[in-house]
C-alpha cells in the first residue's frame, strides 16, 4: 500500500467523526452519572481526594478515546489498569474494549477481555461498595463487558464477511475479464483457421490456372477461355467465402453456414475441373453427423490444397470409410509431383491448424512422405452412434 493510500485510510470522514463523538459523549455521560450517584449517596466510598482523582482519571480517559483508532490495544490496556481502582473511567474502558473487538483479531480480543475481568475482580476487592454485594457488582460488570465485546465481535466478523464478498466480486470480475480475453483469442484463432481453410483452397486454384496461362502463352483460345472461366469462378467463390468467414464477427453464434460431409463431392469436383486428377472412394455406412462431416471436409480440403501446391500434376486419391461407433477414416494421398512446385509453394500453418481441429474433435491425425515420393494425410474421427 502506498503512502497516499495509507493517508486516505487514516483520515477520518464525517461518519468517523460522528461515531467518535458519540463514543466520547457516551463515556463522558457514564462518568457524570457515576459521579452524581456518588455525590447523592450518604457517604463517598473513600476519601475526597480519591473521588477527585477518580474524576480526573475519568476525564483523561474520555479524552484518550480520540486515539482509539490508532492504538486500540494499548489504550484498552491502560484503561483496564485504571479501571481496577477508578470507577468513572469504566465508560471509556467499555468503548476501548469495543474498539479492540472490532479492529483486532478475536484472539487479541479474548486476551484483553480476560484482563478486563481481572480488573473487575481487583476493583471489587480494592473499592467495595458498602451498599451493594461485591459479587453482584462483579457479575453486572461481566454481563456489560460481555455484551460490549460480543457486539464488537459481531461487527468484526460482519466487516470481514463484507470484505470477503468485495474481494470475491473483484476476483470474479477479473476472471470474467480473463475469460473474455481467452474467448476473443480463441475466436481469432478460429477465424484465422477458417480463413486459411476456405481461402487457401480457392486461391490455390487461381494460382494453378494463372500459372498455366503464364507458362503456356501459345495455348488455344478454347483453353484460355476455359482457364479464364475457372479463374473468374474461383475468384467469385473466394469473395463469397471471405464474406461468410468475416460474417462471424457480426452474426450470432451458429448463423455462419458450415460445410457438411455431402460437400466433399463438390470439393472434389471443383478440383477435377481445375485440372487435378482426383479419385474419390467412399465407403460410408450411415449418415455422418454435422460436426464429424465438417471436420472431414476440412481434412479433404487441406489435403487437396497441399497436393495442388506441392505436387502439381500428381494423381490424388481420396478415400473415406467408416460407420457409427467404428469411426470415420479419411486418407488423402498423392503421388510424386509430375513437375517441380512453383516458388510460392511454401509450407504454411495449414497442417498445424488442422491438427488443432482434429484434436478438438478427439480424433487422430498423421501426415508424412510416402516411400514412392508422394505425401499421405491420414485421420481418424470418432463417430458417435
Amino acid at each position: 500500500m502506498n503512502r497516499s493510500a495509507i493517508t486516505s485510510a487514516n483520515r477520518r470522514g464525517l461518519r468517523d467523526w460522528l461515531v467518535d463523538t458519540g463514543f466520547f459523549l457516551f463515556a463522558a455521560v457514564f462518568g457524570v452519572l457515576t459521579a452524581a450517584e456518588r455525590l447523592g449517596a450518604s457517604s463517598l466510598a473513600g476519601p475526597q481526594w480519591l473521588f477527585n482523582l477518580d474524576q480526573i482519571i475519568g476525564v483523561l480517559g474520555c479524552v484518550a478515546l480520540w486515539l482509539r483508532r490508532r492504538r486500540p490495544v494499548e489504550l484498552a490496556l491502560v484503561l483496564i489498569v485504571l479501571s481496577a481502582f477508578s470507577e468513572m473511567v469504566a465508560g471509556a474502558m467499555l468503548v476501548a474494549l469495543f474498539t479492540v473487538a472490532v479492529r483486532r483479531p478475536p484472539r487479541t480480543t479474548v486476551v484483553v477481555f480476560v484482563l478486563s475481568l481481572l480488573a473487575g475482580v481487583a476493583y471489587a476487592m480494592l473499592r467495595p461498595d458498602p451498599d451493594e454485594s461485591p459479587l453482584l457488582l462483579f457479575l453486572l460488570g461481566v454481563a456489560i463487558q460481555s455484551a460490549v465485546v460480543g457486539w464488537g465481535l459481531f461487527i468484526h466478523h460482519r466487516r470481514r464477511l463484507v470484505l470477503s464478498l468485495y474481494d470475491r466480486a473483484a476476483r470474479a470480475e477479473t476472471e470474467a475479464h480473463l475469460r473474455a480475453e481467452q474467448a476473443q483469442h480463441h475466436a481469432r484463432e478460429a477465424i484465422a483457421r477458417e480463413m486459411h481453410d476456405v481461402l487457401g483452397h480457392r486461391l490455390s486454384l487461381l494460382s494453378v490456372h494463372a500459372g498455366a496461362l503464364e507458362y503456356h502463352p501459345g495455348a488455344s483460345a478454347e483453353d484460355i477461355a476455359r482457364s479464364a472461366k475457372v479463374i473468374r469462378e474461383s475468384a467469385h467463390q473466394a469473395l463469397q467465402d471471405l464474406r461468410e468467414v468475416i460474417g462471424v464477427l457480426r452474426a450470432p453464434v451458429g448463423e455462419l453456414p458450415q460445410p457438411t460431409f455431402a460437400d466433399v463431392h463438390q470439393l472434389v469436383a471443383e478440383s477435377s475441373r481445375a485440372g487435378m486428377r482426383v479419385d474419390l472412394r467412399e465407403e460410408v455406412a450411415g449418415t455422418v453427423t454435422d460436426q464429424v462431416g465438417r471436420t472431414a471436409y476440412r481434412i479433404v480440403q487441406e489435403g487437396l490444397t497441399n497436393a495442388r501446391k506441392h505436387a502439381p500434376g500428381a494423381e490424388v486419391r481420396v478415400q473415406v470409410a467408416g460407420a457409427p461407433e467404428r469411426g470415420l477414416t479419411i486418407e488423402v494421398c498423392n503421388a510424386a509431383p509430375a513437375v517441380s512446385p512453383t516458388s510460392d509453394a511454401r509450407s504454411g500453418q495449414g497442417l498445424v491448424g488442422l491438427a488443432e481441429r482434429v484434436a478438438l474433435a478427439d480424433g487422430r491425425l498423421e501426415h508424412g512422405p510416402t516411400a514412392a515420393g508422394g505425401w499421405r494425410l491420414w485421420s481418424w474421427l470418432p463417430w458417435p452412434p
